[in-house]
């Protein structure tokens, strides 16, 4: 990066903290104007972001899609199911063929980790993970700082977090190791052994077992969803043996501190990872984090595509 220039961004590991706290402060200004009457500022118009989706997405496209439009800039979303991916074309080739037409900005989903960083390799504009296999989902892990810090302040070195469901299959769980250590919050992880990585030292976080021992004085409890898509065999039982040993209710939340906050960056599985009475109970930060997610993507479209000077809104 440079200044506020963002080349790509394919993992939090691109960024140090000073630029993931840029982020994070463009991002608050964008969330003014999400709020706003008129929800569009003139800042990207003229560029184009291809959102570039090779699994299914409700929200991180959405929110891609809206940010891109909220910003004034043109945004063309490529299905893979209508594309020419169903008549065998290749990665590479599709790239060449948005790089021929000129676009800013492509926004890469893909079921394979590194696929973001080989588009990166042969495109000009820039490149933003929306999420790679197993790998990274950095946006995912900004919203989330981000959403915390709304509800618990700018300053995250005094809070305990705790990532809790199908650890070793998600994305989200490793970007939000990488970003919140490095913003100075204890996190720690839970959940069934079968699930958790084998080298505990690659989160930089304790591993528990049992998810009441994870968030015992916790300030945020993170949820996560059974990565069934990525599972080769199965790693528990049934649904219904993994909600009673693993899933978040009630009785379980209240071992986390009284003003915790329950996140999940969806879609959940509702009785399975998380009750009902907790999904939507005073604790949940759900529909929070879906808001951030608009303002972070905002904030990353404008730091990546927006030429020297360009103001935040106007």
């Amino acid at each position: 990066m440079n200044g506020s220039r963002l080349h790509h961004l394919l993992s939090i590991t691109d960024l140090d903290r000073t630029q993931a706290e840029q982020i994070l402060e463009t991002a608050r200004a964008f969330l003014a104007v999400t709020r706003r009457p008129v929800r569009k500022v003139p800042t990207l118009r003229g560029k184009t972001i291809v959102n570039l989706f090779y699994e299914a997405s409700t929200r991180t496209r959405t929110s891609f899609e809206l940010a891109g439009k909220r910003l004034s800039a043109d945004v063309i979303n490529v299905s893979t199911q209508a594309s020419s991916t169903k008549k065998g074309e290749t990665l590479r080739d599709t790239v060449a063929t948005l790089d021929a037409m000129h676009a800013d900005v492509i926004v890469v989903r893909h079921a394979a980790s590194g696929a973001p960083h080989f588009v990166a390799r042969h495109a000009r504009g820039a490149v933003v993970n929306a999420g790679d296999g197993m790998h990274e989902h950095p946006t995912q892990a900004l919203l989330d700082a981000f959403t915390i810090q709304q509800h618990k302040g700018t300053d995250l070195s005094r809070l305990r977090i705790a990532i809790c469901g199908d650890i070793l299959h998600s994305r989200v769980a490793r970007s939000n190791a990488l970003l919140l250590r490095m913003l100075g919050a204890e996190v720690c992880f839970a959940g069934p052994r079968t699930m958790l990585p084998l080298d505990e030292a690659a989160l930089g976080g304790t591993c528990y077992d049992r998810i009441e021992t994870a968030i015992e004085g916790c300030d945020v409890v993170m949820m996560l969803r059974i990565q069934r898509e990525r599972l080769g065999t199965a790693l528990f039982p049934t649904t219904r043996e993994y909600a009673r040993e693993f899933g978040l209710n009630a009785a379980r939340l209240a071992k986390a501190k009284p003003d915790a906050i329950v996140m999940h960056p969806g879609p959940m599985n509702r009785g399975v990872e998380i009750s009902e009475e907790v999904a939507d109970g005073a604790h949940s930060v759900v529909l929070n984090q879906v808001e951030s997610g608009v303002a972070i993507r905002m904030a990353v479209l404008y730091m990546c595509a927006s030429e020297p000077g360009t103001p935040l809104a106007s």
